[in-house]
């Protein structure tokens, strides 16, 4: 499985700001695995926030939600930042 640029940032985050081991850090890796408590998870989703230029609403990723892995983050991430994509991607497709 390749990594994406979103993995690579993501990674970069819990690497260097919450001192996550890179090993322990892969697509398929759940949030809840990741050895960080509700408040540093919610710190860590601030910081991804931040990185990326948007807010992730709650409906659409929980991160206390059990089995979220860190690729369904990057998926999200990556709807949420091409927002105004996605409606004519689905319209070409109907």
């Amino acid at each position: 499985m390749s990594s994406s640029p979103t993995f690579n940032s993501i990674a970069t985050i819990l690497e260097t700001d919450f001192k996550v081991d890179r090993s322990a850090i892969s697509p398929t890796t759940v949030l809840t695995d990741l050895g960080l408590d509700s408040l540093a998870l919610m710190e860590f989703v601030f910081a991804v926030e931040d990185a990326f230029h948007l807010r992730i609403p709650e409906d659409r990723l929980d991160p206390r939600e059990a089995g979220i892995t860190l690729q369904r983050l990057c998926e999200v991430i990556d709807m949420e930042s091409s927002g105004a994509v996605a409606p004519a991607a689905e319209a070409a497709h109907a």
